[in-house]
């Protein structure tokens, strides 16, 4: 099968009213758009409420003030240009500032902005700080999508990596399984790139990101096949997203069909309150509830999900919330406070960890390079520049 087109202007989609059109144009002044044309084979045009065209399409929601560019503050975790080292044994490498497709409720949409030089082209600072840090084991490649990078580049840093002793794990965070399976398939280079590297000794991971059933199509199936016989284990995580999965059959159903094509369930995520996500947040209790219905319907594979929130302190996971309270735990903490246990009261629409009356006795704010705080509206026409202003 040919490598699909990438389409980065509505005005080809014309499944999209002209009218509809004009209105989303203001959106991709401020919000990237790009798709492909196999993405697009998924949606269901006839259905306003298509999960697939909720993803990838504008929605007028996005200039709504709601949340900020960086919600877990990730800008107080780098060490050098390009690589974060917030847990002790973890760096993230952010290595492309591109992604096949923008998602809608992604996290880093300030990635996306002229102004911004997160994702390095040259990852030599962050290879060398890795390199001096031997109590790092695990590095993530991030950005962006490491996967819209040449293989050539690919191989370059993974091999770079590999020749670190105390790098044991490698994993590299991808939509491309489920939104361009053929660029994994095809490509015979990158699939002997993994074989090479992704050894019984020091796995290659790949972090898929796969948000609803829909999804795993029979060429998905293929590209899952194809990393898994060049020896990459495969892990999927996803937020819980209103109007795209907030369903306990669309989430039993993933759990599901991820297991039976042995993608391990790995993280449902709570939606960060970051600008543009207002259409799809979910509340805490809401978002639990969800979570447990799909759980029931699954089996003992699918149940290993944990339902976490990724927080400026740390990844905490969400273990009960009855009752009026949540019952929360650090899974990953910044200032290594793993597993303390937290028992905080959930109004019905707490929606994140800092909406949680008494949260800040846990965890102490980082020191921030910037608290600027603007509407979106409020925004120039060129590509994003500033923060927005949080509403809780």
């Amino acid at each position: 099968m040919a490598q699909p087109k990438y389409v980065m202007n509505l005005d080809k989609i014309e499944q999209i009213p002209e009218e509809e059109r004009e209105k989303l144009k203001q959106i991709t002044e401020k919000f990237v758009f790009r798709v492909n044309e196999y993405y697009l084979n998924l949606i269901d045009w006839n259905n306003p409420n298509d999960p697939i065209r909720k993803l990838v399409i504008p929605n007028e929601g996005e200039l709504a003030e709601y949340g900020r560019w960086d919600a877990s503050d990730e800008d107080t975790n780098y060490v050098v240009p390009g690589c974060q080292h917030k847990y002790k044994t973890t760096a993230l490498l952010i290595c492309s500032e591109v992604c096949g497709a923008y998602c809608r409720y992604c996290f880093r949409k300030r990635l996306f902005r002229n102004d911004v030089k997160e994702a390095m082209s040259d990852v030599d600072p962050g290879i060398e700080y890795i390199a001096n840090t031997p109590e790092i084991n695990n590095v993530l490649l991030t950005g962006g999508d490491p996967l819209i990078l040449a293989t050539k580049k690919l191989r370059m840093i993974i091999e770079r990596l590999r020749a670190i002793d105390h790098v044991k794990i490698i994993r590299i965070g991808s939509k491309m399984p489920v939104f361009n399976p053929m660029r994994i398939y095809e490509d015979e280079a990158l699939l002997d790139l993994i074989k090479e590297y992704s050894t019984p000794d020091n796995r290659i991971y790949i972090m898929a990101h796969i948000n609803h059933p829909v999804e795993i199509t029979d060429e998905a199936k293929k590209a899952f096949k194809a990393l898994h016989d060049a020896g990459a284990i495969v892990v999927n995580q996803t937020p819980v997203l209103k109007g795209i999965n907030a369903d306990p059959e669309v989430l039993g159903s993933l759990l599901d069909k991820l297991s039976w094509a042995g993608v391990t369930p790995y993280y449902f995520f709570i939606n960060r309150p970051v600008a543009g996500n207002n259409d799809f947040v979910l509340s805490l209790k809401e978002a639990y509830q969800l979570v447990e219905q799909a759980k029931a319907r699954t089996s003992g594979l699918g149940k290993r999900v944990r339902l976490s929130m990724s927080h400026t302190s740390g990844k905490i996971e969400i273990l009960a919330i009855e009752n009026g309270k949540a019952y929360l735990k650090y899974h990953q903490s910044r200032d290594n406070e793993y597993g303390k246990f937290m028992v905080l009261d959930c109004p019905e629409d707490a929606a994140w960890f800092d909406d949680l009356p008494g949260n800040e006795q846990y965890w102490t704010p980082p020191t921030k390079k910037t608290d600027e705080v603007v509407s979106v509206n409020e925004m120039p026409d060129v590509p994003q520049k500033k923060r927005v202003k949080v509403t809780t």
